[in-house]
């Protein structure tokens, strides 16, 4: 496994982004384990999240692209950090955009906020999470709305690995319905592996009574 994704894991559990115990997700399904990206809230804690998805982004499609989409609300601070860090850290100097959830008809008017959007741009968009593939649906007729642009693919946090609407996961189904590649800093198989029996910062996050309600999470719900 890659550093930076050593580093991510260890990041999501000291920033209590990522939790372990009983949670009732909004699915319905009674979860082991709980992930929050909206725990990142100082400046420090966001500028070092920009550079994790800069370096995954690098990674899984290097340097051609031209817009940074972050859907409304939670992708607007993803976006707006990971350009930042994808200039500091690869010298390229990408757009960000996102959208409104209601459209502005004064001043700075439209849906966008940020780089407009034109015909034949790159895009990647980016979110926290994807678990049904919902935003995904909402997010790309305002993206086709716009202009005609290049989709390039799709950059999570946190591949849950659970089925979605289908016995695949959501990531894997978007790559099927919307013909987009899909990647993430880390997957839940990457997180179990590094935190199972680990001693971190003095405690235990994955002893064996957590393994065991995970791998009974996954037999029910994993996706194949």
């Amino acid at each position: 496994m890659e550093q930076y994704k050593q580093e991510f894991i260890e990041f999501m559990v000291d920033s209590n982004v990522l939790k372990f115990g009983e949670f009732t997700l909004k699915s319905g399904r009674k979860s082991p384990f709980f992930m929050n990206a909206g725990a990142y809230v100082t400046g420090a804690q966001l500028r070092k999240l920009g550079q994790f998805y800069a370096k995954a982004i690098y990674d899984n499609y290097g340097t051609d692209f031209d817009i940074l989409f972050g859907p409304a609300y939670k992708g607007i601070p993803l976006s707006v950090a990971t350009v930042m860090a994808f200039s500091e850290l690869y010298d390229k100097e990408v757009k960000y955009c996102s959208n409104r959830k209601e459209v502005k008809d004064h001043g700075d008017v439209g849906i966008l906020l940020g780089s407009e959007l034109k015909d034949g741009d790159k895009v990647v968009i980016i979110e926290d999470v994807t678990t049904s593939g919902k935003s995904i649906e909402e997010t790309f007729p305002i993206l086709r709305g716009q202009a005609n642009v290049d989709v390039v693919g799709l950059m999570v946090s946190l591949n849950r690995q659970e089925k979605g609407k289908t016995q695949q996961n959501a990531l894997a189904e978007i790559r099927e319905v919307y013909g987009i590649e899909t990647g993430a800093i880390v997957t839940m198989e990457e997180v179990i592996a590094y935190l199972y029996n680990r001693n971190h910062r003095g405690r235990i996050l994955i002893d064996d009574t957590v393994k065991a309600a995970l791998d009974a999470y996954y037999a029910q719900y994993g996706a194949k």
